[in-house]
């Protein structure tokens, strides 16, 4: 995998809106099978299991499903693939309660416009308190694998991987996960 690669037809087909509904109803559809599981158990901390246990199903279907975009590009760096398999863990706000799906679809929508959404999520508690938990999901995923004593390598990844011009492990997890 470069870093290089032409994100410019990547993000165009992602912003289209059959691609967001195929997303949604697999979403709706998302399993992780028994193997997955284990294989989660072998790779993760007891910590970042807990992590990942926290995540909703289709959280967890696009974890394996980055962690596994990755293994197909030749990526085998441990610490990068336990990253990819807790990297929206900051999706869960703190107290434990999950993003619904029908979020992800504001969210998108909002991030359209951008002032907007800055706005409603900056202020985001009560009804809007799922904006500002997205919008701040990278860095509060970097606190909590930082609380559940993950590496710092894997903390920082976290924590940068959707800045504007990521460098590292960050990168590469940031290509992954633009993947789908």
């Amino acid at each position: 995998m470069s870093n290089n690669t032409d994100h410019s037809t990547l993000n165009i087909q992602h912003s289209t809106l059959p691609y967001r509904a195929r997303q949604f109803f697999a979403a709706l559809r998302a399993e992780v099978s028994a193997e997955e599981r284990a294989m989660v158990a072998r790779t993760l901390s007891a910590g970042e299991r807990r992590l990942f246990e926290r995540m909703p199903t289709y959280d967890q279907r696009h974890c394996l499903d980055v962690y596994q975009t990755l293994v197909d590009a030749g990526q085998r760096a441990p610490l990068l693939l336990r990253a990819a398999i807790v990297h929206d863990c900051g999706k869960v706000d703190d107290d434990g309660q999950t993003m619904g799906l029908g979020w992800y679809i504001v969210a998108t929508i909002l991030k359209h416009m951008p002032g907007l959404y800055l706005a409603l999520a900056r202020g985001g508690r009560g009804p809007l308190r799922p904006l500002h938990v997205y919008a701040e999901h990278a860095w509060r995923g970097a606190r909590m694998a930082a609380e559940a004593g993950s590496p710092p390598e894997i903390v920082h990844a976290l924590r940068h991987y959707h800045d504007p011009a990521p460098t590292g492990m960050a990168a590469t997890l940031k290509w992954a996960d633009e993947q789908h």
